[in-house]
């Protein structure tokens, strides 16, 4: 286990100084804070519920509902459970550009929302799916540039957040999409043909 602690301090000293660069001082920072996405994300959703018609309304539906499982798994269960301290903390030389915060690392809550409504989305609108992941790979790489998690954090993240996902779609294709088409109101068939 020391090994792998080793391991995940020598990687991130690498993502987090070793790639430093005025670029990424300036983008991370816009990346990583999630004020900026408030109004892209309701339009997206506006967007869904009003104009994807049954599908879209569907994928609201269990975005709500799966953002808030990981959001409340990882913040609310995992974190305490594990108390992994942030690296900006206790590892000397890195570079915490936004400052540390007091909350605690494992897993990061930022890795696995992201992965959940990048794959969530991504398997209910396949053409979507590799730009959902690798905007996900992005915004959570940004944590690591920032100095806020460890790469096991980010990818413990993307763990769970892809597995709760995975379970989602599942549990909508074995059960849910049978009740909300029964839920639907009844829409006559009407013969055209006179």
């Amino acid at each position: 286990m020391d090994f792998l602690l080793s391991v995940d301090t020598w990687l991130l000293l690498k993502l987090n100084v070793g790639v430093a660069n005025n670029f990424f001082d300036w983008l991370m920072p816009i990346v990583t804070n999630l004020k900026y996405y408030r109004i892209p994300i309701a339009a997206g959703l506006g967007a869904l519920v009003f104009l994807g018609g049954g599908k879209g309304r569907t994928a609201v539906l269990l975005l709500v509902i799966t953002v808030a499982i990981t959001d409340q798994l990882a913040s609310s269960v995992l974190k305490p459970l594990i108390g992994r301290v942030r690296p900006c903390h206790v590892v000397e030389g890195l570079r915490a550009i936004t400052g540390c915060g007091n909350t605690l690392s494992f897993p990061s809550g930022h890795a696995t929302s992201s992965m959940a409504v990048a794959i969530l989305l991504g398997l209910l609108y396949r053409r979507w799916l590799w730009v959902l992941i690798a905007y996900s790979i992005l915004l959570s790489y940004s944590r690591i540039y920032i100095g806020v998690h460890y790469p096991l954090d980010i990818l413990a993240g993307w763990i769970i957040g892809g597995g709760i996902a995975w379970g989602m779609i599942g549990l909508y294709h074995r059960y849910l999409k049978r009740e909300l088409e029964r839920l639907r109101p009844f829409r006559p068939h009407w013969n055209t043909k006179g």
